[in-house]
């Protein structure tokens, strides 16, 4: 994109991409770092960011959906890349054909890319996810020693490799949760029964962001780091960004669309939930819930403005909210930093999250698509 977008656009910092690829490489120095791309990147872009944590060392993409790996390989993007989340008649054939990692959960999953494997004429790569707690995806104890017998036969006729072991916390944003301390126990058991039976897997995994922060016994060979990528603490309670090392991509911007003045007792937005109390002035930032601000946000969303951090008056709307500049002076065309890095005074993605009640990974990945990223450091 050659100008910059007056309404409102999200600048993505490549290079803070590449700095925290480095910086969690550091923090689990004999593993190798798999960089999670699902959701275009957490909102910030895909094929850019996949590209740009390759170029900082990351030895593997991850995605949740077929369809997002496929998006990668039809892009050019080579190396490793792995996705998790299957559903039956997916297109198990492609995936085989472009030496995409498929997860396996279930014998039903392990039969399907067994056939698609065949038609293929190709060696499926797979990886089988325990399911030690989480509760969500994975094979369960119970079933493990069916399904891995089963990928080990499969194995053995060549229809496909087993080339990865892993499994995912449930809780491991919780330091000394004492759920972390049994999943890693589930986890060592049911990779023991799987070598025991043959598997020879070149990976085996359980790290999510937070876990390659804190908990270094449980990197492996490999971590996934996906929030942390992006320079975004994975939790407050493991401290800001700058003190985990990271620097957040992603600063999203708007331009002030109208400014003026109002009498006091003015209402504001929908419903009136913001009454002026005396004559001020009012700036119009056209960016709302359409755009991914989230409406639970409404009369607390910090947005940098005039050089004060203010707070959303009233309701946001479908493509528009107002601040209350309480005095001060600003012009039609002033930006307006909704979130960015606080180490520049800006608000923040957890700002944001903690006024709209919700966690920051769902601030980034909801900045919708009819806002434009703008690549700084491509």
């Amino acid at each position: 994109m050659n100008e910059t977008p007056t309404r409102v656009y999200a600048e993505i910092d490549l290079d803070a991409v590449r700095e925290n690829v480095r910086a969690l490489r550091e923090r689990a120095p004999r593993a190798g770092l798999m960089a999670v791309v699902k959701a275009d990147a957490y909102g910030h872009g895909a094929l850019a960011c996949a590209k740009a944590a390759q170029e900082a060392g990351a030895t593997w993409l991850g995605t949740a959906t077929p369809d997002e790996a496929l998006a990668l390989r039809a892009a050019g993007v080579e190396g490793r890349v792995m996705c998790w989340l299957w559903t039956p008649g997916g297109p198990w054939r492609e995936a085989v054909e472009a030496d995409v990692d498929v997860s396996v959960s279930g014998m039903w999953a392990l039969d399907e890319v067994c056939a698609a494997a065949r038609a293929a004429g190709r060696t499926a790569r797979i990886q089988l996810k325990a399911d030690t707690g989480l509760g969500r995806n994975g094979c369960q104890p119970a079933d493990w020693e069916d399904l891995v017998q089963a990928a080990v036969a499969a194995e053995a006729e060549g229809t496909v490799k087993v080339t990865g072991i892993w499994s995912h916390f449930a809780c491991a944003d919780e330091p000394g949760h004492p759920s972390i301390q049994l999943q890693l126990s589930a986890f060592r058991d049911m990779l023991a029964y799987a070598e025991k039976v043959g598997v020879e897997p070149e990976v085996r995994h359980i790290a999510n962001s937070p876990a390659t922060l804190t908990l270094p016994e449980s990197h492996f060979d490999l971590v996934r780091c996906g929030l942390a990528v992006y320079g975004v603490s994975p939790a407050p309670e493991l401290g800001t960004p700058a003190e985990l090392g990271l620097r957040p991509a992603m600063t999203l911007k708007a331009s002030l669309a109208l400014v003026k003045t109002v009498p006091a007792g003015h209402g504001v937005s929908y419903g009136h939930h913001y009454v002026t109390n005396a004559e001020t002035t009012l700036a119009l930032v056209p960016a709302g819930y359409a755009d991914g601000i989230p409406r639970h946000a409404s009369g607390s969303g910090p947005v940098l403005v005039a050089g004060k951090v203010r707070r959303v008056a009233g309701r946001v709307a479908m493509d528009q909210f107002v601040v209350d500049l309480d005095g001060d002076a600003a012009r039609v065309g002033d930006e307006a930093v909704i979130f960015g890095d606080a180490e520049r005074g800006e608000p923040t993605a957890e700002d944001w999250a903690q006024a709209a009640h919700t966690i920051a990974y769902e601030i980034v990945t909801r900045i919708g698509g009819r806002v434009p990223r703008v690549y700084l450091g491509a």
